[in-house]
């Protein structure tokens, strides 16, 4: 099973590179956005059988006795005869944001030809005409098989220029031995028993959704004013003493040791904790939850775009889905991988078809939304206000 390391900054608040922006625009620096003329480079693709891809640390299946092997990868290379250079770069959006936005601006190539961030900061990159739209046509299993949650969400409709790695949802963990009951909504967390014992995550982009969520908003359209009311809440409760600490994924070890009874989290993360401690639970609250996903992209000037886009379509082939997922054990894109887990002469790994938390049941899907992102003309105001509440 994967370790939680690799989730480390993976969520984490997305401010300076907007900022950033935002300042060299008026500093005599060309505009930042590419429009779709330029974004696209001779691709060598048919002359060169490669491509290069950077993800995130242990985010891709591993050989048990061989960690430095990843089997889904080695298929592909054997199956297609092009190499892949797989770079684990990527430990925080913004600092990978910081690393290639320089080239991304100035119209230089990344030396990337397929990239795993973050949707919220996928976002970003599409607004800015810094990644190529797919051609589907070398995608059928996408076209096929891509969850329906998935396919359209407001920064990318219709998936155009983006694909999902892997997705998660942010919930509520808590321990239901420690707290003595259930926990099934997200005003639960403000119960008098639970003072100072709650944990909220620090990031404004991992933050927000499932706090307006609580309040019935559609987190698909929200507003400043629902914002806002959120900003209330939060400063209320932190005024009365019920919440002990915002958090990374540090939450982890305060759930696990008992100071903590209920928190923010990621279903991947409770997954791991749940084969230590089973009275850890995975709450998606009655007013519903956050889904997100960090995504595939090409950047602009790729030069092996269309090995880039077989890639992606050879993982979202049923079975390499399920393999992918028996690893990583976040919520898998591609539903139809559960059959095939189903399948599996292997009890421990024909159980996670039937994990909620990798392939979320009817009755939970209904309760998952993917957020609208926050709009670079409102992220230095929320941010500002957020980040005084948390202390950062």
């Amino acid at each position: 099973m994967v370790t939680t390391s690799r989730s480390l900054s993976r969520r984490s608040l997305l401010l300076g590179g907007g900022v950033l922006l935002g300042s060299l625009a008026g500093c005599g620096v060309p505009a930042a956005h590419v429009p779709a003329s330029e974004r696209a480079a001779a691709d060598l693709s048919r002359r060169e059988r490669r491509l290069t891809w950077a993800n995130w640390p242990l985010y891709i299946d591993t050989d048990e006795e061989h960690p430095s092997r990843r089997p889904t990868l080695e298929a592909f290379e054997r199956r297609t005869g092009i190499s892949v250079e797989y770079v684990e770069e990527i430990n925080d959006n913004d600092e990978f944001f910081g690393k290639i936005s320089p080239s991304l601006m100035n119209r230089q190539p990344t030396d990337r030809d397929l990239i795993v961030i973050s949707d919220w900061m996928c976002a970003r990159f599409v607004r800015l005409g810094w990644v190529q739209e797919m051609d589907r046509s070398r995608q059928p299993n996408v076209t096929e098989y891509l969850d329906p949650l998935l396919r359209s969400p407001a920064f990318d409709p219709g998936r155009k220029f983006t694909v999902p790695w892997q997705s998660g949802i942010t919930g509520i963990a808590y321990n239901r031995r420690r707290v003595g009951r259930e926990i099934r909504s997200v005003s639960d967390l403000w119960a008098p028993d639970l003072k100072g014992r709650v944990t909220l995550l620090s990031g404004v982009d991992e933050a927000f959704a499932l706090l307006m969520q609580g309040n019935g908003v559609d987190i698909t359209r929200w507003t400043a004013d629902d914002f806002h009311t959120v900003c209330d809440q939060v400063e209320k409760q932190v005024a009365r003493g019920q919440i002990r600490r915002f958090t990374g994924n540090d939450y982890i070890k305060d759930l696990s040791s008992g100071d903590v009874l209920a928190c923010q989290a990621y279903s991947g993360d409770v997954i791991q904790l749940q084969a230590d401690d089973p009275d850890i639970e995975f709450v998606v609250p009655e007013e519903g939850a956050e889904l997100w996903s960090e995504s595939l992209m090409i950047p602009n000037l790729a030069r092996h775009k269309a090995n880039a886009e077989l890639l992606i379509d050879h993982y979202y082939d049923p079975e390499v889905a399920a393999e992918l997922a028996a690893w990583v054990n976040y919520v898998c894109p591609v539903p139809a991988a559960q059959d095939v887990l189903a399948s599996s002469d292997d009890e421990e790994t024909a159980a996670l078809a039937e994990d909620p938390l990798i392939f979320p049941d009817a009755a939970m899907r209904k309760r998952l939304a993917i957020a609208r992102d926050i709009e670079p003309g409102e992220r230095q105001e929320f941010a500002k206000r957020w980040n005084k509440i948390v202390g950062l």
